[in-house]
């Protein structure tokens, strides 16, 4: 057998001699520790979801994963890190749907929601609660809209400040029914923004059914409607306010990115290992909990869902002048 002197016979025997190692290594993901890094503190939804789904990963992989909460400038602060994080599969990061309306009102943002990350999974989607306070003379989709055009600009909508997926949801309803003329009240969270509904300094607030739910079944708030465009087991009492507005559809998204650059053979790993945990009733019942709807997708339709999505809140920031605070 001849000897192996030239360069390119040694580099070609070489590569055939790692082939089965390097596949070995890939076909082993995963070996070590898995973050999955939520960009906002603990307690709020996207810690809620990311860690019910750790828990499930961590099983169906069979390696620990953890959540490692890095909050600050609206999500933007650990998610901009995760995009610089090394593309192997071990970093990865649990956005919502306000990873898209950041990008339509803030100029200046730490990564690029379409091109900074490997869509993984979507964990699931929610509709949002249109409630008002018990003075306000509505109780159904339609009352809501007659009473406001009723009285133009003498009505305040709550939100949980500017640029916020609350003002969102207002503007887009506002931009369906044209000259719907409320004022938008900011507030510096959700807490004061609910308090002052309560208390009747504002009349409307469209927010996820974990924030008024409560409220409502108090007697405190009426919800006046839901979101999505049908009815919802979220609330399955309350009428879609797309019966008196039609096409109006709003829900929130949660999901699961790696850094741009993450091999395909992983991302797909991971989105198995996540829809396999969303299938389970548990689960499914733990997020319907918190107003969510287990909602697996590939990764290739979960990046649809990113891009039509950035594209369409821009489009709406533009017509009724949405800006960040």
């Amino acid at each position: 057998m001849p000897k192996l002197t030239s360069s390119p016979l040694r580099k070609i025997a070489l590569a055939c001699c790692l082939l089965p190692t390097l596949a070995f290594a890939q076909g082993a993901y995963p070996t070590k520790l898995i973050t999955i890094v939520v960009p906002y503190p603990a307690g709020g939804s996207n810690d809620t979801f990311a860690r019910q789904v750790a828990k499930e990963l961590g099983d169906e992989l069979k390696q620990s994963v953890i959540i490692d909460n890095r909050p600050g400038a609206s999500g933007n602060t650990g998610t901009g890190q995760v995009a610089k994080a090394a593309p192997d599969g071990y970093t990865l990061v649990a956005v919502s749907s306000s990873m898209t309306t950041n990008a339509a009102v803030q100029a200046k943002l730490p990564y690029d929601p379409g091109k900074s990350f490997a869509p993984v999974a979507m964990f699931a989607k929610g509709p949002f609660i249109v409630a008002v306070n018990n003075e306000f003379p509505a109780k159904t989709p339609a009352e809501l809209i007659t009473a406001i055009k009723a009285k133009p600009n003498q009505y305040n909508y709550a939100s949980s400040g500017s640029g916020s997926v609350n003002q969102f949801g207002t503007e887009l309803l506002k931009a369906q029914v044209g000259k719907l003329e409320i004022t938008h009240i900011p507030y510096k969270g959700m807490g004061p923004a609910v308090t002052d509904l309560v208390g009747g300094q504002t009349q409307l607030l469209i927010s996820s059914g974990p924030s008024l739910l409560p409220m409502v079944r108090a007697g405190k708030l009426r919800a006046v409607g839901i979101t999505s465009l049908k009815p919802s087991p979220i609330a399955p009492d309350l009428t879609p306010i797309s019966t008196a507005v039609p096409g109006y559809e709003f829900e929130l998204w949660w999901g699961l990115l790696a850094p741009a650059g993450t091999p395909p053979d992983i991302v797909n790993k991971l989105n198995v290992a996540v829809n396999k945990a969303l299938a389970k009733p548990a689960l499914a019942a733990n997020f319907l909990k918190e107003g969510a709807i287990a909602t697996p997708m590939s990764p290739d339709q979960f990046g649809k869902v990113i891009t039509d999505d950035v594209a369409r809140w821009k489009k709406l920031a533009i017509q009724q002048n949405i800006t960040a605070d």
